[in-house]
């Protein structure tokens, strides 16, 4: 009978690779998992269980992605010299108590592959950035965490002595950084997070655009700044039109800021292969997206979209184009605007959706609803030309759905549609959904009048109960 014993070599490793190793790099796990140490140490059990084993896992440290785990505790001890010369994987949280040994860790900057830290104070933290300030050859994977009530010191520019070329996972949140894209330029970057990015860490469109130029093996960018304070100098831009470059592997793009700062680095870029664009401004009075529709234009994979949602919460609202039903494989679009005041979010989503009408003309579904975490208590001083105005500019819907909270509101705005001017407004519409809060509730009489005036024109149009997909939803992060 053939036992574990009988088994080569190779299929002894391809086992302990299949079967065990499910733990590659972390790319920014919660720090305080107690299994990451686990997982990342997964070889140790092996080693001890005969002779034979032991050779096997330390004569392929590649293959098995060999990592000895080091957490920045008061009470970690441990020793190095117990091991093979293995990468590095540092990661925990920074206190005062804890800076001294993760300095003593750092002197093995040749062999650190990850770094994963959150600050918890920021008294001694400049120490450590000092320490860091060589060359990290196998670091493969940064997170660095600011503290969350006290700014945290800017990262010298000399960070990483200017060179990491296997660093494929950035990952920077509310820790400054203005010498970045010195360091990008030499690196091969897959994944880029820059988060929070506070107002001390700015860096302009131009320079960002810049640095990302050289990443075309980049697959992720999420760039979000801190506050509208980070808005680029319009007296200092260009007059003439930047040249554009390719980033030929992005798929996902997530932006957080001033609208000035998206359409400035937009005009710079062509991502052919995005899957996912989501937006996020910062309130402002007057928005400009012609670079945005630019962009989306000529990305192929933004070019099936046939669905809409207004979607209105507590803190912000935004409009969500993608295919309808939306596919797991389909691209989306999201523009969130950050406001409290509801006139405000209506009034900044018509802006939106008109500027965006080569979208907007397309959508021949169109969703309207609050946000599944948020049911705010809409007022009804918002006027119904200021409703009309946003839906305006979707000419093509067919099917309308509204949930309860916005079905009056609605409705009562189409009223305003009278005789002649009933297809004005969704002039294909053929069927209006709308949510029950309870069995058998009766239909709004705003929505019988806009249906009856409808008739009427021969364009008739049809009533039905929409049940929500809350599971979709939530999934979608609606």
């Amino acid at each position: 009978m053939l036992t574990i014993d009988d088994l080569s070599d190779d299929e002894l490793l391809a086992i302990f690779d299949f079967y065990v190793v499910g733990y590659r790099d972390l790319i920014f796990r919660h720090l305080g998992d107690h299994n990451t140490k686990r997982e990342i140490e997964w070889w140790i059990s092996l080693v001890h269980v005969c002779r034979r084993w032991r050779c096997l896992v330390f004569g392929s440290p590649r293959r098995l992605n060999l990592q000895i785990c080091y957490k920045p505790d008061p009470f970690e001890m441990l020793s190095l010299d117990v091991w093979p010369a293995l990468p590095l994987a540092i990661l925990g949280f920074i206190f005062q108590t804890s800076v001294v040994n993760i300095i003593h860790k750092l002197k093995h900057n040749d062999r650190i592959r990850q770094i994963h830290l959150q600050c918890c104070t920021n008294k001694p933290i400049e120490t450590l950035w000092t320490a860091m300030q060589v060359p990290f050859p196998e670091l493969v994977v940064l997170y660095l965490r600011g503290w969350e009530y006290v700014p945290v010191p800017a990262l010298p520019d000399s960070f990483l002595g200017q060179s990491a070329p296997r660093l494929r996972y950035l990952c920077l949140l509310a820790v400054p950084f203005p010498g970045l894209p010195k360091l990008l330029l030499s690196t091969h970057l897959v994944y880029l997070w820059l988060l929070g990015i506070p107002h001390s860490g700015y860096i302009s469109p131009e320079a960002m655009a810049t640095c990302l130029s050289v990443l075309t093996s980049l697959k992720t960018l999420q760039l979000e700044f801190e506050s509208p304070q980070s808005s680029p100098d319009q007296e200092n831009r260009r007059s003439f039109p930047p040249t554009r470059f390719v980033l030929p592997c992005l798929t996902h793009f997530w932006f957080k800021g001033v609208n000035k700062y998206l359409e400035d680095l937009l005009s710079r870029i062509d991502a052919p292969q995005v899957y996912r664009l989501s937006t996020t401004f910062f309130d402002d009075i007057h928005f400009h997206t012609a670079e945005l529709n630019q962009f989306i234009s000529r990305t192929p994979t933004f070019g099936g979209f046939n669905g809409a949602r207004l979607v209105f919460r507590c803190h912000e609202a935004l409009v969500w184009f993608q295919s309808h039903p939306a596919p797991s494989d389909h691209g989306m679009v999201e523009v969130k605007i950050l406001c409290q005041v509801q006139g405000r979010q209506v009034s900044s989503l018509a802006q939106i959706c008109t500027l965006s009408l080569h979208l907007s003309s397309r959508m021949e579904n169109l969703y309207i609803h609050e946000g599944l975490d948020s049911s705010p208590n809409w007022r009804d001083d918002i006027e119904d030309a200021e409703w009309l105005d946003l839906l305006l500019p979707f000419t093509a819907v067919k099917d309308l759905y509204l949930s309860k909270q916005f079905t009056p509101r609605i409705a009562r705005a189409l009223q305003e549609l009278t005789g002649g001017r009933t297809t004005e407004m969704f002039p294909t519409l053929e069927n209006l959904f709308w949510q029950q809060s309870r069995p058998s509730e009766p239909v709004h009489e705003g929505v019988v009048q806009f249906i009856s005036a409808r008739q009427l024109t021969n364009r008739p149009i049809a009533l039905s109960v929409w049940e929500r997909d809350a599971a979709q939803e939530r999934y979608s992060g609606l």
